[in-house]
């Protein structure tokens, strides 16, 4: 596997999701943005549709809350916490793709008010599992 970019601000999941705890992180209107890492948009290819919670849904950390659907397959998003989710990224309806393009900026997938995090590892932990 080529090389991605982890960003060492977030948190990662073995899902391969990422949540942004870091202090201060929470956007206007509160919560904290969860997204799907550049090391699985790059294994699941053109991303052409996506499935997200909606606005007012409890997740469960752990728990399947939506899919990623790509050209190659499709694939269950994984909540990396336990809260509400406050809101959803809007342009990923008419173009999904952008959760490929960009997916640490503008392909961001939900925020989510955080009641309990879920099991996460910092982007060095998540590069060492994500190795070879």
């Amino acid at each position: 596997m080529t090389a991605v970019h982890i960003p060492d601000d977030l948190s990662y999941t073995t899902d391969h999701e990422w949540i942004d705890v870091a202090p201060g992180s929470s956007p206007s209107g509160g919560g904290v943005r969860v997204g799907l890492s550049a090391v699985a948009t790059e294994a699941l290819g053109e991303i052409v549709f996506v499935d997200l919670p909606a606005v007012g849904t409890d997740l469960t950390a752990g728990e399947v809350c939506g899919e990623i659907e790509s050209t190659k397959s499709v694939s269950e998003l994984v909540s990396p916490a336990s809260g509400t989710v406050v809101s959803i990224n809007e342009a990923l309806g008419d173009d999904p793709a952008l959760v490929g393009e960009d997916p640490y900026g503008e392909g961001w997938l939900f925020t989510i008010e955080i009641a309990a995090l879920g099991e996460v590892l910092d982007a060095s932990g998540y590069r060492a599992a994500n190795e070879g």
